[in-house]
């Protein structure tokens, strides 16, 4: 997979990379990035709602607090997106 991440405000954006490793349907997905760091996203059925939860392997550009709101920023997202639906 390959995508274009930008900020709103177009401040800035980077490319982002990755290979899927894992495809398990509505449980599971698992893919490691260029740069051999790995990301885990799993859904877990809460009885009428699902939890997602993504972890990461950190980079060392930015501080771990920063990459956190990006992904936290990515969930969020996601979670306005499947409500549309």
């Amino acid at each position: 997979m390959k995508s274009r991440m930008e900020a709103k405000d177009g401040s800035f954006g980077f490319d982002f990379e990755g290979i899927y490793d894992v495809v398990e349907d509505k449980q599971k997905l698992v893919y490691h990035l260029e740069d051999g760091r790995v990301v885990e996203t799993t859904f877990a059925d809460k009885g009428g709602s699902v939890l997602v939860t993504t972890t990461f392997d950190a980079e060392t550009e930015n501080p771990i607090e920063m990459q956190r709101g990006g992904w936290q920023m990515i969930l969020n997202n996601y979670k306005k997106h499947t409500e549309q639906l």
